[in-house]
């Protein structure tokens, strides 16, 4: 029997942006942001909502790289492989990650608590390497460092 879920957070966020389809990227980043994904029951709800067509909504969701419509974890982890970063060592640094959290690229851990995706650039070419854990940059890191920051995190969880 599928899941039946309470849309009243979903209709907050369409209130805050006055049920406006011109807003749909800021809807969208709210959906993300409460549900750590674009689920698809939200999608649908969002389209009779706003009068669009769901297919219209899947495309935006899939267009930007910041939405996802796979669950992301409580730590949603990018790892930077632009030039700068891939030059100053970012793939010894995923490889500390896979081995810390056992996932890969793509993947979210069992317990979703870590998300991982391994992204063309973060912009912050001058602190290479660079990974983001949710909003937080993390610059010059050392797959020692990627080790302590994961180690730490599932501390704060088991805390």
């Amino acid at each position: 029997m599928p899941i039946t879920r309470n849309f009243s957070k979903v209709e907050e966020i369409l209130k805050k942006h006055a049920y406006d389809k011109k807003n749909l990227i800021k809807i969208l980043l709210d959906v993300q942001k409460e549900y750590r994904h674009l689920p698809k029951d939200v999608i649908n709800y969002l389209g009779v909502a706003l009068d669009l067509p769901p297919a219209k909504i899947y495309g935006v969701g899939t267009f930007y790289a910041q939405f996802s419509l796979k669950p992301k974890g409580q730590y949603a982890i990018s790892i930077c492989d632009g030039t700068a970063c891939h030059m100053q060592g970012s793939t010894s640094l995923l490889q500390a990650i896979e081995k810390e959290i056992g996932i890969k690229p793509g993947e979210v851990t069992p317990d979703l608590l870590f998300s991982l995706d391994q992204v063309g650039c973060l912009g912050a070419c001058a602190l290479a390497p660079a990974m983001v854990i949710n909003e937080e940059v993390y610059g010059n890191l050392t797959p020692e460092e990627v080790t302590r920051i994961l180690k730490n995190l599932k501390e704060r969880k088991e805390a």
